[in-house]
């Protein structure tokens, strides 16, 4: 903990053009093909109390819950949502807009994010940009906050598929991973009070030509960790500066011939949650079966080690 809190000093203080977050090659400490998931897509992740909790975009009734038995890993139903029923719509920005929607079913509310607080879990709408509160009963209700229309107006959200794609609670503030073109972070008041920031840039983060993008969030020991998919990295990121501290490259994990998926556009980290045990992301395969295996079209989940240097 010396040895973390020094290196978080010296982050914080040297000036950027001599400090520069190091990348290191992510160490595995396991990984697991989740059973049950084939075909759900789990995209976000979230540890509440003893439970590590899951999303899936395709399913908008339930939250789900990571077992883990020996060295296998099931996806299980955890709570079933009850009343939530469909907030009001933005309005289309364009008449393409609008006849998309036309074909997208209104209760597919394409979850994308989970948080917990206590016994509240949080669920962020990808479709709607908006925010479900759910109790422990399983009782759900839209958070009156609304912050597409603020976002739209400066330049975020612009792209179906492509919004409030990962979502975490930090006290009694929300973040919002805004995905790509242009990605960016959304903070949320208790108020509903909105603030949009840029993400600094890491150099040395290779995005292999697509999009930057931002797929996750979590909080964890003071600072807020970002899953940088299409860079096939997570990163630790000061408050309130949001300058990276450190960045875990998985890369190599994710594209090696026993894990790599059939279409490497798919099987792309998605959710993320972090704790004392180490670095958990998840990969949505979008129903993708895995190279070695096209029949195996269960998610894949990697745990990886905090670099030697955070310790």
């Amino acid at each position: 903990m010396i040895k973390h809190s020094l290196f978080s000093f010296v982050c914080m203080f040297l000036s950027p053009l001599v400090m520069a977050a190091e990348i290191s090659p992510a160490k595995l400490l396991a990984s697991y093909w989740v059973d049950n998931s084939a075909g759900l897509d789990i995209s976000g992740l979230s540890f509440c109390a003893d439970n590590l909790l899951a999303v899936s975009d395709k399913n908008s009734g339930e939250v789900y819950s990571l077992q883990f038995q020996g060295r296998g890993a099931d996806l299980v139903s955890y709570l079933q949502l009850s009343g939530l029923g469909v907030p009001e719509r933005d309005e289309p920005e364009s008449l393409w807009m609008a006849f998309k929607e036309l074909f997208r079913p209104a209760d597919e509310l394409d979850f994308e994010g989970v948080s917990c607080d206590g016994n509240t879990i949080y669920l962020v709408s990808e479709h709607y940009n908006r925010i479900v509160v759910v109790d422990d009963q399983g009782g759900a209700n839209w958070q009156k906050h609304p912050w597409s229309a603020i976002a739209k107006s400066q330049g975020y959200l612009q792209k179906t598929n492509a919004s409030s794609e990962g979502l975490v609670k930090a006290g009694d503030t929300f973040w919002v991973a805004m995905e790509r073109e242009p990605r960016g972070l959304l903070k949320l008041s208790p108020s509903g009070k909105v603030r949009l920031f840029t993400i600094p840039p890491v150099a040395g983060l290779d995005f292999s030509g697509r999009s930057k993008d931002l797929t996750g969030l979590d909080y964890y020991d003071g600072a807020l960790f970002t899953l940088e998919r299409n860079a096939h990295a997570v990163c630790r990121r000061v408050l309130p500066s949001l300058k990276a501290e450190w960045c875990l490259d998985y890369r190599a994990l994710e594209e090696s011939p026993d894990r790599v998926y059939e279409e490497t556009r798919y099987g792309k980290g998605e959710g993320l949650a972090v704790n004392e045990q180490g670095i958990f992301v998840v990969l949505d395969n979008n129903n993708v079966g895995r190279a070695q295996a096209p029949e195996d079209k269960r998610a894949l989940l990697l745990h990886l080690a905090f670099p030697d240097h955070s310790q």
